[in-house]
């Protein structure tokens, strides 16, 4: 199959020179850069870092005098250029690579024509530009991975930008989903769910190289090898389900005639077992799976639950 093809336009009023191997080397992964420009004023002094960098990687440079103090013509070039080369009909997607928040317009058009948008910039970058891209990555998380053998010093980890634990639920979402309509759950329909939803996923921001070993250490999932497929499913843990069960048909039995409410008891739940969640467990509602254990029943006017016969 032949690689696709991508525009690259670089914003070097908002990105930093040190970025641009990183960059080029990022794109080999989704096929071949036709067009490498970069837009600023050349006469300034800002750029000069960035003239050995053009040099050396091929990349044109595209003059933008700033001619009114306060307005960026660099943006307006960048948006010109991006527009004429989707009209010549030559690549498949684009890269626009800058931290400003006045290319999200731009990206949600290209897409609009049906173009793959990849974003990169720093980690200040607004969500809105983010979430107009295909695909967002973090410059600074390409540069750690450049230089992840040589000895760095020690600096506080960032957060991921997205929380592990909203990644699992909508991972569990996924595989009851399927499951209910008799499918199978592969990894990579897991990977493109994810990336559709958030943009800027990456699970190189948690330390991984591999979706597959990202979620082969989340305890509730277990990756099985099917042919050349691997598939992704729920964990199963009849012994934890017992468990759960046995606790909350005992904090109901002690309750007595005055039952517990349904919130109550699913907020002393969620206290004892912090990772529980429903999903597990083939339900949608924890309505649903107290009714299931045995010797509980749900008032559901009341949205109390007892034990059965007092």
């Amino acid at each position: 199959m032949e690689d696709k093809k991508y525009a690259l336009l670089i914003d070097s009023d908002n990105v930093s020179h040190k970025y641009i191997a990183c960059i080029l080397d990022e794109m080999t992964k989704y096929g071949v850069t036709t067009y490498k420009r970069i837009y600023g004023d050349w006469t300034s002094p800002q750029t000069a870092r960035w003239r050995e960098e053009l040099l050396k990687n091929s990349i044109i440079p595209i003059q933008q005098f700033q001619n009114t103090v306060g307005k960026n013509s660099t943006d307006s070039a960048l948006i010109i250029d991006a527009m004429d080369i989707l009209y010549t009909n030559n690549v498949d997607g684009f890269c626009i690579v800058s931290s400003d928040s006045d290319f999200t317009r731009l990206a949600s058009r290209l897409r609009e024509s049906g173009m793959t948008v990849i974003g990169m910039g720093e980690e200040k970058t607004p969500r809105a530009f983010r979430a107009a891209c295909s695909i967002f990555t973090s410059l600074e998380l390409l540069l750690d991975e450049q230089n992840q053998d040589e000895p760095q010093p020690e600096t506080p980890k960032k957060p991921a930008a997205l929380p592990k634990e909203t990644v699992e639920a909508d991972i569990v979402a996924l595989i009851t989903e399927n499951e209910n309509r008799g499918r199978t759950t592969a990894l990579g329909e897991i990977g493109s769910r994810l990336q559709n939803k958030y943009p800027d996923f990456d699970v190189r921001n948690y330390g991984y190289s591999l979706l597959s070993k990202f979620l082969d250490e989340i305890p509730s999932l277990e990756l099985v090898k099917e042919g050349h497929t691997i598939l992704v499913r729920l964990r199963s843990d009849d012994s934890a389900s017992a468990e759960v069960e046995h606790w909350l048909a005992e904090v109901v039995r002690a309750a007595g005639r005055r039952g517990v409410t349904l919130s109550e008891l699913s907020n002393q739940l969620h206290s004892r077992y912090q990772n529980f969640r429903v999903r597990e467990y083939g339900y949608s509602q924890f309505s649903k799976f107290v009714q299931s254990i045995p010797g509980l029943e749900l008032d559901r006017g009341r949205e109390l639950v007892r034990w059965a016969g007092l």
